[in-house]
């Protein structure tokens, strides 16, 4: 069996396709991890929802903030953007089904067997994998609440920025949420900063990358999100938005093996 994590798809199915076909991809074998942000910008959300939920206990999702934002719309929370491309999703026949099965997925997910983990955006360095676990299942069970719809109009916003276990309620939610699905860059008493999103090395002095401070754990991270960094492999952690819906790659990386291997395929798209 192979195991494939794959990086923001953004509704570009058919660059999904041609990338399951250079792998080689077999769903009766093999299995594939998603970063993230099934939806949003490309072209085809629809379908990209539909086929990978089809795919059943071959594909695993964590969720990216294009998706909390589907949710969001779809629940009243946020209005649609002027750049969304969710109207095929939210006026499809089988638009409850595919957001109650986006609902059920995790911010963050691992496999001690591989000695691998996968969030969409990043782990505050504070954070050591079994307390990232635990906190992401707060957000899962307001977001399979019956008060999702609150949380989803409350999950928006930048603060606040600084991490404390004393933090409660949706300040605790929103704040875990922003970690797992927004933030690019923190300073050294993690503080994170949502509003800067250019690559490394043009950022203000006061911030690094998230991944480039000290952390608990040697497992290795698989995420995405980051388009301006690309998929590229900095120690212990995979970046694989590659920027497909901006007209580059859609990138996958085989997780079960070392050393890591990376594929692409320019997209299909655009």
């Amino acid at each position: 069996m192979a195991v494939y994590a794959i990086g923001d798809v953004q509704g570009c199915y058919r660059s999904l396709k041609a990338l399951l076909r250079r792998i080689r991809f077999d769903s009766a074998h093999d299995q594939l991890w998603f970063v993230g942000d099934l939806v949003n910008r490309g072209p085809d959300s629809l379908q990209v929802l539909r086929f990978v939920r089809t795919l059943g206990d071959a594909a695993k999702v964590v969720l990216g903030n294009h998706d909390l934002n589907l949710l969001a719309v779809a629940a009243g929370a946020r209005p649609r953007g002027r750049r969304d491309t969710l109207n095929p999703v939210l006026d499809a026949y089988d638009c409850d089904e595919l957001l109650t099965w986006l609902r059920s997925c995790p911010l963050f997910l691992e496999d001690p067997v591989l000695n691998v983990s996968m969030v969409h955006a990043g782990l505050l360095p504070q954070w050591s994998f079994t307390q990232a676990a635990e906190l992401a299942g707060e957000v899962e069970d307001a977001l399979g609440s019956e008060d999702s719809v609150t949380f989803l109009h409350r999950m928006y916003g930048d603060t606040p920025r600084r991490w404390r276990d004393s933090l409660t309620g949706w300040d605790r939610l929103r704040f875990i949420t922003n970690v797992f699905t927004r933030m690019r860059y923190c300073d050294h008493e993690g503080r994170i900063d949502l509003a800067y999103t250019g690559p490394p090395g043009t950022q203000p002095t006061t911030l690094r990358p998230w991944y480039t401070w000290p952390r608990t754990s040697s497992e290795l991270l698989v995420f995405g999100h980051w388009s301006t960094l690309g998929a590229c492999q900095v120690g212990d952690v995979i970046c694989l938005d590659s920027g497909c819906v901006w007209g580059n790659s859609l990138t996958a990386a085989r997780v079960d093996k070392r050393p890591v291997e990376l594929t692409a395929v320019s997209c299909q798209e655009c």
